[in-house]
């Protein structure tokens, strides 16, 4: 299993922003590459809807891979004119540049733990033996000259004499598994391809299970999928005699199928769904057999998995008649809802629960911040873990024989540290903490609540340097994403950290949207209730300038992927609150999100275009591509996408700033930095991540005006 893998750093040199530096009137205007219209349309309920850039769809044409380079090459001339920008970059390199690792595990009597020397792309996988021998095990690195195939999922046998591990190839979502001796490391089989949204889970040691779709026609990149099932690979075989477990019938198409065996053999777990919230749960007694799939929860209504179990007895951790989530037992014979009982009871606190070394770990939060209960396996609470300080705390899982867990804390001026936790005793030692050139004494972070357009209390973190002045000039990123039950709670970013260090103002509210308040916090700002999510980001804007934290000219909004959607509606709908925006891999055509791979998976949140007029009306008054308006003076833009991204595909980026290019009609400048060989995010080289903060820093305080650095040794 993967653990956390942390960031620190030694630290070389510093320099910091002037904040009293006299900002300079742009008086630019700009010559973007041209972006030919085309006449295309969708006419949804009578109306026709223009859309001009459709054609940016084809990902696999030449005249989109001609326009991307064009886009690049005048992007990149802008950013090379930033004069402090190598400055920048060298100051992220240095601070990335120490030793990183990660929580050690064990498989097979084998110990096995993640590192990384300082600047390597990838993460390195060690092992080592009984003797205390170590070597190599895995190196990502070595898969490609760029660092552009990374490592996925890592799952060993029961016994652990063999690893399955997934590939990704720059950044697509679709991934290669490869199965490998953890002995002698020889490769044993054919690899797998073709899978997508999977993880890998054995059956002792004789094959695992693993997810997918069936090959797409059209572009793997961005052709719709919606048709996901579940497989049995058995060792020694051919993929193509891979049976098929769950998913096959094409009248009950489930866009989202995963399966999971429990950790003593006994049971497969199988969850469906058609959306990213609600899903079905179904076990198998794989000692029956007869092999039977017998329904658990048999509707969408709600969101449900089973944890952990005692033979016949299950633990099932569920939102229904729970918002904030419970855990509850049943006998596997008799597994329907009506048979549940209470073990962990729903609290006014949403829970994340995890089971380790004998003991169940709620880790609740509270105000978006960790606080951890433990408990026995008879329901009874044994104490409250105590945390070393306000934060986030992740992990305390592992096999119920361990005696010895892991966790991690960090917050937002916090790097995160490793803990051990001895479960037996209660009692938490420091394991590992960063040597890194930043210095958490320095920065401070306040929680504070703010009021939303129609008045609901909505928390905000702000962190920055102690002792700043608070006179409207301190250069601010308001970062966001309210959508998908996702919680943002404090954690620590090497990017953020050097924003502070330069007198930066690093601030995140808890948008509905998210789960930091349960599922009644995550529906209201779903589908025809969306634009809240939008108001708490502008409520959030106007409490940090009303505050004189920051102001309008020095305010930067920043967001990816549904957060990308919000910076895309916030900047069309009040282009006057920020100077900056920074829309990263978002869903920005909101008409046409869900005819892309998985994307209708995304409608419980979005609710789409086809649905009724009214929702077609509703997403349409919001769709940043549809919004943005010809003579209005949009905020200084650089949206950032990959080539390669097969979940939110890049065509929704490449509309938006097509609109914008041939709309806005101030000064600032609107750009797009398109990665290649890059997808949504996840196993993006060190080397990208280092250019891509580097220059959307610098694209950040040029546009502010802060220009001036003063270094410091």
């Amino acid at each position: 299993m993967k653990k956390p893998i942390f960031l620190c750093a030694a630290s070389l040199w510093l320099f910091a922003c002037n904040n009293n530096t006299k900002k300079e009137e742009q008086v630019e205007s700009f010559e973007y590459p041209k972006t030919v219209k085309k006449a295309d349309s969708t006419v949804y309920f009578g109306r026709t809807v223009l859309d001009p850039y459709r054609w940016l769809e084809d990902d696999r044409s030449e005249e989109t891979e001609a326009w991307v380079k064009e886009q690049n090459k005048f992007t990149f001339g802008y950013l090379d004119e930033i004069e402090f920008r190598s400055k920048i970059k060298d100051r992220f390199s240095a601070l990335w540049d120490y030793e990183k690792v990660g929580s050690p595990f064990i498989e097979g009597g084998k110990t096995y733990y993640y590192k990384n020397d300082g600047l390597q792309n990838q993460y390195v996988i060690y092992q080592v033996d009984e003797n205390g021998d170590e070597r190599v095990f895995l190196d990502p690195n070595q898969f490609s000259e760029d660092g552009t195939i990374s490592l996925g999922n890592v799952s060993f046998s029961k016994d652990g004499k063999t690893v399955a591990y997934s590939i990704s190839e720059g950044g697509s979502d679709w991934r290669k598994v490869i199965i490998m001796d953890a002995n002698s490391l020889e490769i044993l089989e054919d690899t797998l391809v073709d899978i997508k949204f999977s993880g890998l889970s054995w059956k002792g040691n004789d094959g695992f299970y693993y997810s997918s779709y069936d090959k797409p026609k059209g572009s793997e990149l961005s052709a719709k999928t919606d048709q996901h099932k579940l497989y049995y690979h058995k060792l020694g075989t051919k993929q193509s005699n891979d049976e098929v477990i769950f998913g096959a019938k094409p009248e009950q198409k489930r866009r989202y199928v995963g399966g999971s065996v429990t950790e003593d053999d006994r049971y497969l777990l199988i969850s469906g769904a058609i959306s990213t919230s609600g899903n079905e749960l179904y076990i198998m007694d794989l000692m029956d057999p007869k092999k039977e799939i017998k329904a658990i929860v048999d509707n969408f209504d709600s969101d449900s998995y089973v944890i952990e179990n005692e033979g016949e007895k299950l633990f099932i951790v569920t939102n229904l008649n729970a918002p904030n989530k419970r855990i509850v037992t049943v006998n596997a014979n008799q597994p329907k809802p009506e048979n549940w009982v209470d073990f962990i009871p729903e609290t006014a606190h949403v829970l994340s629960p995890s089971t380790g070394g004998g003991f169940f770990f709620a880790n609740y939060m509270k105000d978006a911040v960790s606080l951890v209960k433990q408990f026995d396996y008879q329901g009874n609470e044994i104490t409250t873990v105590e945390l070393p300080g306000i934060g986030s705390a992740g992990g305390f899982g592992g096999k119920k024989e361990d005696t010895v867990l892991y966790y991690s804390f960090s917050n937002y001026h916090t790097p995160s540290s490793l803990y051990t936790y001895n479960p037996k005793k209660q009692h938490s030692t420091q394991y590992w903490t960063p040597e890194i050139g930043f210095n958490k004494d320095d920065f401070e972070s306040t929680q504070v609540f703010f009021e939303s357009k129609d008045g609901t209390k909505v928390p905000m973190i702000i962190t920055h340097k102690k002792g700043i002045e608070l006179n409207g000039k301190n250069p601010t990123i308001l970062y966001g994403y309210g959508g998908f039950n996702i919680s943002l709670t404090p954690s620590f970013s090497l990017s953020t950290a050097v924003w502070m260090e330069q007198g930066g103002v690093y601030a995140v509210p808890n948008l509905r949207g998210g789960g930091e308040y349960g599922k009644a916090w995550h529906d209201a700002g779903t589908q025809l209730k969306k634009q809240n999510v939008f108001d708490d980001f502008i409520a959030a804007a106007e409490y940090l300038i009303a505050n004189k934290y920051t102001s309008s000219e020095y305010l930067a909004i920043k967001g990816g992927s549904n957060g990308g959607l919000l910076v895309g509606a916030v900047m069309t709908q009040r282009p006057d609150l920020m100077k900056v925006a920074l829309p990263a891999v978002g869903v920005l055509d909101m008409l046409r999100y869900h005819t892309f791979t998985a994307g209708a998976g995304w409608a419980y949140d979005y609710g789409t275009a086809e649905d009724s007029q009214e929702m077609f009306e509703y997403l349409l008054g919001y769709s940043p591509v549809h919004n943005v308006n010809e003579g209005t003076s949009y905020p200084a833009t650089m949206v950032t996408t990959g080539d390669h991204d097969d979940r939110v595909v890049p065509a929704h980026s490449f509309k938006f700033i097509a609109e914008l290019q041939a709309k806005n009609s101030g000064n600032n400048p609107v750009l797009i930095r398109i990665e290649t060989d890059a997808g949504h995010g996840a196993g993006t080289p060190v080397s990208k991540i280092i250019d891509a903060y580097a220059d959307e820093m610098s694209f950040v305080l040029h546009n502010m005006g802060v220009k001036d650095f003063v270094m410091k040794e």
